[in-house]
């Protein structure tokens, strides 16, 4: 977008169908206050673009090198500068996030589940949406792994000016599991995990941890 800083605002849609004009027309002019977030990073350079080097094939085969850093994995742990991040979007107000709570920590895989509440407020003059996003950091265990990975997210709805609620998202086995090619199995390490709350993969607010007790490997669904 060589544009991007010789216009006032960008919106973005997507297939919007027959209802297209008037959708964005509600959100032009303030009817509508939108909520959407990017389901994808932009980047600042085509070359910075995860599949940029993979794009010719060697002997009649294509290399996938991204590995596990997809996305807005690839652009942080390469420390790249975004355009517009993973989970960015707008409002016609203003959101705090607050009052991070983590659930007890279970002990084994036996009905593994945590839950992460935080407060969310509505600081400005109208009222509107706002999209919580989770990101969890495995411990550190002999593995490269990305930085954050999104494990889950929630939406505080029609929020009115100065009002507040609480958004809990529920973590489930998969969320601290990564794949094990060795043993081929689904693995759980003992540590501890990070949790962060943000409002895109770059504008993390809160930060909390917890910490898992015991290891242990599954298999199946």
């Amino acid at each position: 977008m060589p544009w991007v800083d010789d216009v006032d605002a960008i919106m973005q849609a997507w297939y919007s169908g027959n209802e297209a004009g008037n959708a964005l027309s509600d959100v032009i002019f303030g009817t509508v206050n939108p909520s959407g977030r990017l389901p994808l990073t932009l980047p600042v350079r085509e070359q910075d673009i995860p599949a940029y080097l993979n794009t010719h094939s060697e002997n009649g085969k294509i290399h996938y090198r991204e590995d596990l850093f997809v996305g807005y994995k690839w652009y942080q742990a390469r420390g790249l500068k975004t355009l517009f991040p993973f989970g960015h979007g707008l409002s016609y107000t203003t959101f705090a996030l607050s009052d991070l709570a983590i659930s007890p920590v279970p002990s084994s895989n036996s009905l593994f589940a945590i839950d992460v509440s935080v407060l969310v407020t509505n600081e400005g003059t109208v009222a509107g949406s706002e999209a919580v996003q989770l990101y969890i950091t495995l411990p550190t265990i002999g593995l490269t792994t990305p930085k954050l990975q999104l494990r889950g997210f929630g939406k505080a709805k029609d929020l009115a000016p100065g009002a507040s609620t609480t958004v809990k998202i529920s973590l489930d086995k998969y969320a601290v599991s990564f794949w094990d090619a060795v043993n081929n199995v689904w693995s759980v390490r003992a540590g501890v995990y990070g949790v962060s709350i943000g409002k895109s993969s770059e504008n993390i607010v809160l930060h909390g941890e917890f910490d898992l007790q015991r290891s242990f490997d599954w298999s199946g669904l």
